[in-house]
């Protein structure tokens, strides 16, 4: 591995990780920080008219991740 793919792939594990500790803070009682899933459901519930917009960023960022990662 080059010096740019440790980098990257530690960058990748530091936003793993942070992650994590905002699902931590946001599960602990009395936290104002929404999970994981509560941002997520507000995400799918966006729409413009007709158009579930929100539904369709969410299944073409799950896409994008799948390709990038799984497509190999």
């Amino acid at each position: 591995m080059t010096a740019g793919q440790v980098i990257i792939a530690a960058l990748f594990a530091v936003a793993l990780g942070l992650f994590g500790v905002v699902e931590v803070v946001a599960r602990r009682e009395g936290s104002k920080v929404p999970t994981l899933g509560e941002v997520c459901g507000v995400v799918m519930r966006y729409r413009v008219g007709p158009l579930p917009v929100g539904r369709i960023a969410m299944f073409g960022f799950w896409w994008w991740l799948g390709w990038h990662f799984l497509a190999r």
